[in-house]
């Protein structure tokens, strides 16, 4: 960011905390800002059904963003980047809870793919592929793979706590906020061998489908990104991507 930049912005948050009826203002901020909600709304997408409309999502992190304009606090030791970030992201997973934006059907199918990987694994004391199931029922593996993403993540989405008000961030990542509650002996334990077994499945995966897990959830990087860095298509990626999550989903304790 360049100083006269810098000093623009610096210019617009004093107006803004002088004024926060300026309408003029906010909206300038908010379009510098922009880039937060098109990043997240990005990232959250990869995890939807492509029945959830991106517009909708950023609509969404719009009203995020504005929320965290009117709430931050410049006296605290927060970047606005991070606080929005995490306002940007809790009015998005909000949303979606709040419409449920897995469909019935897609649950429904969820649930027989379920019982066909089960009987499957019996039958061929092994853990079946996705081509496998797809063939008992008739579906495709991209099907299989797209659905049993959906659901993990609809599952993973669920457990996620939006940050409260009265917290003081700190400078993080994701939602690894300070809770002063005193932890349950037996929650820590449980969460430590899930965190144990979840290592454990990623290790079965192959070189590849690590890396882009790697890449897209500890280096933060998009499908695309990851695609120019491996030198393969993003939608390669994305099909990459699919495949490492079902086999998660087959590999972890049910």
């Amino acid at each position: 960011m360049s100083n006269k930049t810098s000093r623009k912005d610096q210019q617009l948050w004093e107006t803004w905390m002088k004024d926060k009826n300026n309408n003029d203002t906010a909206n300038q901020l908010i379009e510098c800002y922009l880039y937060l909600v098109n990043y997240h709304v990005e990232r959250i997408a990869v995890h939807l059904p492509n029945s959830v409309s991106k517009d909708d999502l950023k609509s969404l992190g719009l009203f995020g963003l504005y929320d965290a304009l009117y709430k931050f606090d410049t006296s605290r030791d927060l970047k606005f980047d991070t606080y929005a970030s995490f306002r940007i992201r809790g009015a998005i997973m909000d949303g979606l809870r709040k419409e449920d934006w897995l469909p019935r059907s897609i649950r429904d199918k969820a649930k027989s793919i379920e019982r066909m990987s089960h009987k499957l694994e019996q039958q061929l004391q092994r853990e079946p592929t996705s081509k496998e199931i797809a063939t008992e029922l008739q579906m495709s593996p991209n099907d299989v793979e797209e659905i049993i993403k959906d659901t993990l993540c609809a599952n993973l989405m669920s457990m996620e706590e939006k940050p409260s008000d009265h917290h003081d961030y700190k400078e993080g990542i994701g939602y690894l906020i300070p809770n002063d509650e005193k932890k349950n002996p037996e929650n820590l334990v449980t969460n430590q061998e899930d965190i144990v077994e979840l290592e454990e499945a990623i290790q079965t995966l192959n070189a590849n489908e690590q890396l882009v897990l790697s890449l897209f959830y500890k280096e933060e990087l998009s499908l695309t990104e990851i695609g120019h860095v491996l030198e393969l298509t993003t939608s390669r990626i994305s099909q990459i991507h699919k495949q490492a999550l079902f086999k998660l989903r087959t590999r972890l304790p049910r």
